[in-house]
């Protein structure tokens, strides 16, 4: 629960994470109270009792409860497993459903006020777990210097050495592609489209049978066919778009979420 596509600190904050046994039917509360906004929920494709929450924080200002979550006994108990410090949090999180050993997470450096949001800082970067998330590494070859704003992060279903971080920069460009599980990064896209008022947006997700096809969330869809270099397609019939989910038996099945204004 809470808000994470975030742009005034009067958006909704949430009480933690909620699980349902039922198909939705009913509802019982699992923890991270104090997280504030918990943007991405991971649950390992093998074991659902393994799961990993990204948790962006109450933003407001500098706190504990934020960054990378995981549980391993269906949520009754939770271990922080990634923390860059009490001003940064997770605004983007992926695994590698062939070998769910391996995650990846933007992290975000933002504070917001009654007057502005303030985001971007040295906290915000990409990292990767090899080991089911307890340890984690920052990536730096061919991404951008340091300060950056907002991340989100995508590895490709099916070719988990290709990986995609949409990340907000002043300058430095705005989407980059490993094709080596994240040693080795270059960017292919400065379309500012794409990362345009990044706090209320930053969403990237990977055909799971083309590891060509990246859509993007943002005032509205974008859509790659050549791996992020060029996105002739815009629209997707959503405006303030936020979220998206491919189908993983059948990726022609998606859905977006958006504010949909008139």
């Amino acid at each position: 629960t809470g808000e994470a596509w975030a742009i005034r600190d009067s958006d909704v904050q949430g009480d933690g994470i909620y699980k349902s046994t039922d198909a939705g039917a009913t509802w019982r509360h699992m923890g991270l109270r104090e997280t504030g906004r918990i943007g991405r929920i991971i649950v390992h494709p093998a074991d659902p009792d393994i799961v990993f929450a990204c948790a962006l924080g109450r933003a407001t200002g500098p706190q504990e409860e934020r960054g990378v979550f995981r549980t391993t006994d269906g949520g009754e108990t939770w271990k922080r497993v990634l923390f860059v410090d009490e001003k940064t949090g997770c605004s983007g999180l992926s695994i590698d459903p062939t070998n769910p050993r391996v995650l990846f997470a933007g992290t975000w450096e933002v504070v917001m006020h009654t007057w502005a949001m303030f985001s971007g800082g040295a906290g915000s970067g990409v990292y990767v777990s090899k080991d089911t998330g307890s340890t984690w590494t920052r990536l730096s070859n061919g991404l951008p210097n340091s300060p950056v704003g907002k991340i989100d992060v995508a590895v490709a279903p099916s070719n988990g050495k290709r990986v995609y971080a949409l990340i907000q920069t002043a300058n430095q460009g705005s989407l980059w592609r490993s094709e080596d599980g994240g040693d080795q990064w270059k960017v292919v896209s400065w379309d500012r489209r794409l990362i345009g008022r990044a706090g209320y947006y930053i969403r990237i997700e990977v055909n799971p049978e083309n590891d060509l096809e990246v859509i993007i969330a943002n005032s509205s869809l974008h859509r790659s066919l050549d791996g992020g270099e060029t996105f002739p397609i815009t629209g997707g019939g959503c405006g303030d778009c936020h979220d998206i989910w491919m189908g993983r038996n059948n990726p022609a099945h998606w859905l977006v979420t958006g504010d949909n204004s008139a």
